[in-house]
């Protein structure tokens, strides 16, 4: 299988899950529609792969089907990390119909070849799963390092939705929790935007985990709202030993730059 989602959301943060929450990648790929059910049940191994670019896919792994089970809508949404895969966008099984959930082992086997190898998925991309002994898949290329978790972007190119920060990859979460500064979140639904800080022992990462945790990060005019609709990004940073009372006053300039208070925006002072 090359998986490659068609939500947005859950396509961007697929590698991040291959590489770091193994459970939640896991329940992603063990449930499908009728066709693909039928042929994982008849099926001893799984070669999962993720779409890296056009035409090629990246190893994650080789899963022993060690055996399925029918599960109703609800049973379904039961099962441990398809709510959080949820907010990451998975609709779930289609037309309310009771389906399979398989039983997928990951084998140590090519264990150590995930993130790195790069195959051909040749013919049509739309064919995203298909039987090995029918096809073939040359290989690419071997890379040194893993290609699921790609560098940080530059902070002035980061941009996050509420429901990656639950799933950042830990190389970003370091250096998110080195950097002090001014964000912005902007509200999809309503198209205003909220200005905040973060200094002396709170870092950046610390408060947008808290977002993540209780949606509204105990703001006013955030709360009731749907924090599936925020977007995270940075407007400033500035260095952990600058005194708090002289980044509330650059924060004040973004709100009265980019005019966040309240009518116009979701801040209230």
């Amino acid at each position: 299988m090359r998986h490659r989602p068609t939500e947005k959301e859950l396509r961007a943060v697929l590698p991040w899950l291959a590489a770091e929450r193994q459970e939640l990648y896991n329940a992603f790929q063990s449930n499908h529609g009728e066709v693909v059910e039928k042929a994982l049940t008849r099926a001893k191994y799984l070669a999962s792969f993720i779409g890296h670019e056009s035409g090629r896919a990246v190893f994650v792994g080789l899963y022993e089907v060690a055996g399925h089970e029918q599960v109703t809508v609800q049973h379904f949404w039961a099962l441990p990390g398809n709510a959080e895969l949820q907010q990451l966008g998975t609709r779930g099984p289609k037309d309310g119909r009771a389906s399979f959930w398989f039983d997928l082992q990951l084998s140590p086997i090519l264990s150590a070849w995930k993130g790195r190898l790069v195959i051909d998925w040749t013919g049509i991309e739309r064919s995203w799963w298909r039987w090995a002994s029918r096809n073939q898949f040359p290989v690419r290329a071997i890379h040194e390092e893993s290609l699921l978790v790609k560098a940080m972007p530059d902070w002035q190119s980061l941009s996050l939705d509420w429901a990656q920060l639950t799933v950042l990859p830990k190389s970003w979460q370091q250096v998110l929790a080195q950097w002090r500064g001014i964000y912005y979140i902007f509200d999809k639904a309503s198209c205003q935007g909220y200005v905040g800080s973060a200094s002396g022992n709170e870092n950046i990462l610390r408060r947008w985990l808290n977002y993540a945790a209780s949606g509204d990060g105990g703001n006013r005019l955030l709360r009731g709202l749907d924090p599936e609709q925020f977007v995270f990004s940075i407007l400033q940073r500035v260095s952990p030993d600058m005194p708090s009372d002289e980044v509330v006053q650059v924060e004040n300039s973004w709100k009265l730059r980019l005019q966040t208070r309240s009518p116009y925006g979701l801040n209230d002072n």
